[in-house]
């Protein structure tokens, strides 16, 4: 930056329900993490997140419906076609699906998320849901992890019993995706339009990422009103193109998170980093997740033998930052913002 900033003031500016400016993300972007400055962004980072959902954080989990060579070609992705991580099409049972959602809510997941790749077949992707929301409670908090969907697609998926969808505009959209921009924002928009909260992040970052490309999607994130953003890391996916760049540290995915929080209005209850960490909840993260299945940034078909970790574990992450987590369905579902 050519100028030098109060960190302070721009704090004051978010804690006041003010809009801090683009200039002003990417100072605090820029700032190192194991600096007093960012020390203070953190703090505030992490009171925000306790303010914003009531004093409680939570724990979802996903469920991978499925694997395949993915037409998409997200470079970040285990199931891109390009990256020839898998070459057979395969996917869980209907049965195998309630097994797993039914687990996860016997765990005391606040909300269970349902994943397919982008070219699933849209009808089965219903049909499953249908039969899985079947065997649960009433109140628990089911959303949608899908690619690019119609608006008559979404109030399908708001008909079927989805309280909300995962999308977001990853970095590098475009260029290492073949998916444009304007389809992304396109679907957040649709769903919205039915009444499916929205979650994103910024995501997936890496090394090569730039302040102004963080600054970018965060304004994106802020302007989408979802009821939870954050940031997530990169995980290299092994012999693809952009392994050769390595992985940000989890100390520089503090901050930034941290920043993504102080950067938007205090009506957007949620915070999340990926994959769980105890200093990123320590820097105001209030979302984290658990996985099985399928999982794009794991080589191996059963996620929770490898990268995925279980409810419990997250829990106890949160309880290491003496953070309270939530029992029962997702406050953050419940937000004004998901109206």
């Amino acid at each position: 930056m050519t100028q030098k900033m109060d960190v302070d003031a721009i704090l004051q500016k978010s804690e006041n329900h003010e809009f801090i400016n683009g200039e002003e993300i990417a100072f605090l972007f820029s700032l190192s993490p194991f600096s007093r400055e960012s020390a203070l962004v953190r703090a505030m980072s992490y009171q925000k997140s306790q303010e914003c959902n009531q004093g409680w954080a939570e724990v979802h989990a996903q469920v991978g419906l499925n694997i395949s060579p993915c037409s998409k070609n997200c470079l970040f992705c285990a199931f891109a076609a390009k990256n020839q991580v898998f070459k057979e099409r395969v996917k869980l049972s209907v049965e195998e699906a309630v097994q797993m959602t039914s687990q996860f809510e016997r765990d005391g997941a606040n909300a269970i998320f349902l994943m397919a790749t982008a070219d699933f077949d849209f009808c089965e992707f219903l049909e499953t849901t249908t039969e899985i929301k079947r065997n649960l409670r009433k109140d628990t908090v089911l959303v949608a992890n899908v690619g690019d969907f119609s608006l008559e697609e979404a109030k399908k998926l708001k008909d079927v019993g989805f309280s909300g969808v995962y999308h977001a505009v990853r970095l590098g959209e475009e260029k290492i995706t073949r998916i444009p921009v304007k389809r992304r924002l396109e679907t957040f928009l649709n769903a919205k339009e039915v009444g499916l909260s929205l979650g994103t992040c910024v995501e997936p970052v890496g090394p090569e990422h730039t302040v102004e490309e963080l600054v970018e999607k965060t304004l994106i994130t802020r302007e989408a009103a979802p009821v939870y953003s954050g940031a997530a890391r990169r995980i290299p996916i092994p012999n693809t193109e952009l392994a050769r760049h390595g992985i940000v540290s989890e100390a520089r995915m503090a901050h930034i998170l941290a920043v993504v929080r102080v950067a938007l209005p205090k009506s957007i209850p949620g915070n999340c980093t990926h994959e769980p960490n105890v200093v990123g909840v320590a820097s105001g993260s209030n979302l984290l997740w658990a996985e099985v299945g399928s999982n794009p940034r794991d080589p191996e078909k059963q996620t929770e033998r490898a990268r995925g970790l279980d409810v419990g574990t997250c829990r106890k992450m949160f309880e290491e930052a003496e953070v309270n987590v939530l029992n029962g369905p997702s406050l953050m579902y419940q937000s004004p913002s998901s109206n």
